[in-house]
């Protein structure tokens, strides 16, 4: 409840999924939370390491180009970065093409379960990325409530919007978590295009690999572009937010799957799907 007693949208949600279940799923993905990976020496040896020691590592099978950042040069955050995925070298890639001052505060959102189904794995990832969890197959609103401090503390997220890297390069349909949250606090979405890193790193992979048989250079060519923000419209449901979303994409050169068109009288406008 609000102080003058009107109920919320998380509120509303409880009532409509059932209190027991949403907060379960909330708490399960705040215990596995390790804040402590996202203060700031923490931040700031990750970003040395990505610059100085990965970031080297990926120079020597891929070659980069990175457009569009003057896009948020002028932003303050946060914001909500949406970025196509076909490869775990996708977050370590935009980390590295974001400016320091957005890197140094970006937390990754990562699913609890892959990256925290066991205790070694959640602190090597939350060491390298500075992830923080949450149920992909959740809720919306309960996956906001859990991002809640790190939003309003002022940084900003970088979500995967298919929940999972693509089997074949295209992008699947975009979960409207990324929606929720940046219509939730008021925050711009930041779209993100990656294309070349399955081919240096393809799903299934532990490490990265330069091109076989390749006269010339042997390193893969990779791209990311980022594009003008997007702010949610008066009324705007938060598929057609997402649809904005995947234009981008496509015209960025991805082959994309359209969203659905959000039902006649749906509730709850702009608040649902999950991250």
């Amino acid at each position: 409840m609000t102080a003058g007693g009107k109920p919320t949208r998380l509120d509303r949600v409880r009532e409509r999924v059932g209190a027991s279940e949403l907060d379960q799923s909330v708490r399960d993905a705040a215990e596995l939370d390790l804040a402590w990976t996202r203060t700031a020496p923490f931040a700031a040896l990750r970003s040395s390491m990505l610059r100085w020691v990965l970031g080297p590592l990926m120079d020597l099978y891929t070659s980069r180009e990175i457009h569009g950042t003057r896009n948020i040069d002028t932003l303050d955050g946060p914001v909500v970065f949406v970025a196509n995925h076909c490869s775990h070298l996708d977050t370590p890639a935009i980390l590295r093409a974001l400016p320091g001052r957005w890197r140094r505060r970006t937390a990754v959102v990562a699913a609890t379960d892959y990256f925290y189904a066991c205790r070694r794995d959640a602190i090597l990832t939350s060491l390298a990325f500075g992830t923080v969890p949450i149920h992909r197959h959740g809720r919306g609103l309960g996956a906001a409530a859990h991002l809640d401090r790190l939003i309003r503390s002022r940084r900003s997220l970088l979500v995967f919007a298919e929940g999972t890297r693509s089997h074949d390069g295209n992008v699947a349909r975009l979960r409207s978590g990324a929606a929720v949250l940046a219509s939730q606090y008021e925050i711009p979405i930041v779209p993100i295009f990656v294309s070349g890193t399955s081919d240096a790193m393809p799903r299934g992979s532990r490490w990265m690999a330069h091109k076989h048989g390749a006269r010339g250079s042997r390193r893969h060519a990779i791209e990311i572009r980022f594009g003008a923000p997007i702010s949610a419209r008066q009324g705007e449901h938060c598929s057609e937010m997402m649809e904005r979303v995947r234009l981008f994409l496509a015209e960025s050169g991805a082959a994309t799957e359209p969203g659905r068109a959000p039902a006649a009288g749906s509730l709850e406008r702009a608040h649902r799907g999950p991250v």
